[in-house]
């Protein structure tokens, strides 16, 4: 890691020197504020009777309760990124921490529909904020040995999120009533400001350049399109007007991004990046890791529920060994001792070949029992602990350290993108065999529910049963398969651009330095900002 030198008014250190001594409990905070982001992405979902009966939601009502904080998170988290490395990741962290919190009172305090709606999205923008910012600050206090295994553990508390949310979620109702979902995150917020303040050094990249307002405005608008279309699909239907006029707004506004970010000179995201083979296989892998992860997640919970019969705490709870498995492996360090030994290929396809296997042993084993479920999302665990930290701390080290905010928004622009294409995809997958399986008496019912509510006897009622679970499972090996290629290319990529800088006899190929990284480095002499 590259020593900082003192710097002018308009540029601080990008990198603190050697080992921050505080990194640890820093990283355990950012965790900490990290894993309510998530929380708050799966916790609303077991609240949706209490919201019907207490507010008198209606269905579009308690979707807008739901999806307004992803939305707004998703299509910030470009904009978020630049702007702590323009203004410093330190204060934007402690000022993602402000409003998350505050927006979470309003919640929690919240007296109808549009108030709680309101507030969510609200959460969103804070949520954004801290996507951004914790994952740029593990970049920042912890040198190259260190980091696999600090991403590591920042990487798992996404897995943990998801598996502990409709958990927590369920024992805050049993007790309390709706808006304590949105409470418990006060006192978490007060406590991270303090920690952040306190021990978190301040670091950003070179100022005194115009902000990309317009880069901005359209990221927002294209991924908003995007996002809202991949989140209306599954209710509206895809071929719905709401979904394709969003999506054409989606793509046309990313479309317009892109060759805007090509053509001015001070770029919020540099298009040349993705010239890189380095980066292109990290986000080829990434957007394939959360595809697998999305689209498993909705079709075990589908699985547990419809086919073998489990209520929903049920459900959470026998999808917990996931999460766990992920848990172990990274906290105990053993991902990021393999590193070593396999590279960032090898770690990416042998984590990957888990993931898919992983899910084709759920369609295999599991069909019809917990038993082989369960063998199959621990070897998912495995390939997920393996193959996500690698593919965060490949996407982040190909980036320049000025840019490090904006590359933490790539890989969580990544994450929402690969998860709402899982389902996209393999639930489309899912439905298509579905109705192609369905008895005569039940032909052209569009939910299971539905299917099974035209029936007339155990016969056809059988039937119909039978054929969600070979959806289910036609689904799984779907996604199994598409993981498994996703796997393949991202290593070969990898493996060429490493092949690529050890034939020119310097490390593997980094992407173009952005204008603010050179500046420091010319400032900083020999020992300026060097990619990771």
């Amino acid at each position: 890691m590259p020593s900082p030198v003192a710097s002018d008014a308009a540029t601080t250190t990008l990198h603190p020197p050697g080992r921050h001594a505080a990194r640890w409990l820093i990283l355990a905070v950012i965790c900490v504020a990290q894993l309510t982001v998530v929380l708050d992405n799966t916790v609303l979902n077991v609240a949706i009777p209490s919201l019907t009966e207490e507010m008198g939601a209606t269905t579009a009502d308690v979707q807008w309760m739901i999806n307004a904080y992803s939305l707004v998170q998703s299509g910030l988290l470009l904009t978020a990124g630049n702007s702590a490395d323009r203004y410093g990741r330190k204060k934007m962290l402690a000022v993602g921490l402000v409003l998350f919190g505050l927006a979470s009172l309003g919640a929690a305090l919240a007296q109808s529909p549009g108030q709680l709606i309101a507030a969510r999205a609200g959460m969103g923008v804070g949520g954004a904020l801290l996507v951004t910012t914790t994952l740029a600050v593990v970049m920042q206090i912890f040198d190259d040995e260190e980091r696999p295994k600090a991403i590591g553990i920042w990487s798992s508390v996404n897995s943990l999120g998801f598996a502990a949310g409709p958990l927590i979620g369920g024992s805050l109702l049993d007790h309390f009533w709706w808006g304590s979902l949105f409470l418990v995150n006060l006192p978490v917020a007060v406590i991270a400001v303090a920690a952040v303040v306190t021990l978190v050094p301040e670091s950003k990249s070179r100022g005194g350049d115009r902000p990309d307002l317009l880069g901005a405005l359209l990221s927002m608008i294209g991924m908003g399109g995007v996002v809202f279309a991949i989140i209306s699909g599954p209710h509206a239907g895809w071929l719905s007007g709401q979904v394709l006029i969003s999506a054409a707004i989606g793509i046309a506004g990313l479309a317009l991004f892109a060759g805007w970010e090509l053509h001015t000179p001070h770029p919020m995201l540099d298009m040349h990046f993705f010239r890189n083979r380095r980066f292109i296989g990290a986000v080829s892998g990434g957007i394939l890791v959360a595809f697998g992860m999305g689209g498993s997640m909705f079709l075990l919970t589908q699985h547990l529920q419809l086919v073998l019969g489990y209520g929903p705490l049920g459900a959470g709870l026998r999808m917990a060994p996931l999460a766990v498995t992920v848990i172990l492996i990274n906290f105990t360090g053993l991902g990021a001792r393999l590193m070593p030994k396999f590279g960032t290929p090898g770690m990416i396809i042998t984590g990957m070949s888990l993931l898919a296997a992983g899910l084709a042993a759920i369609s295999v084993l599991g069909g019809h029992s917990y038993g082989g479920m369960l063998t199959g999302l621990i070897v998912m665990g495995l390939g997920v602990a393996l193959a996500m930290p690698t593919m965060a701390n490949a996407i982040m080290s190909a980036i320049p350290p000025a840019k490090a905010g904006v590359g933490a928004g790539v890989n969580g622009t990544l994450m929402e993108f690969g998860q709402g294409l899982g389902v996209a995809v393999l639930g489309a997958v899912l439905n298509s065999r579905f109705t192609a399986l369905l008895p005569l008496a039940a032909a052209g019912a569009g939910s299971l529910s539905a299917a099974l509510a035209r029936t007339h006897s155990t016969a056809e009622r059988t039937a119909v049963q039978d054929a969600f679970a070979s959806g289910i499972g036609t689904s799984q090996l779907v996604g199994a398969a598409a993981v498994f290629l996703g796997g393949l290319l991202a290593a070969v990529l990898l493996r060429r651009a490493e092949r690529t800088g050890h034939e020119q006899g310097t490390p593997a190929p980094e992407a173009p330095e952005a204008p603010e990284a050179r500046e420091v480095q010319e400032a900083q002499g020999a020992q300026g900002a060097q990619v990771s």
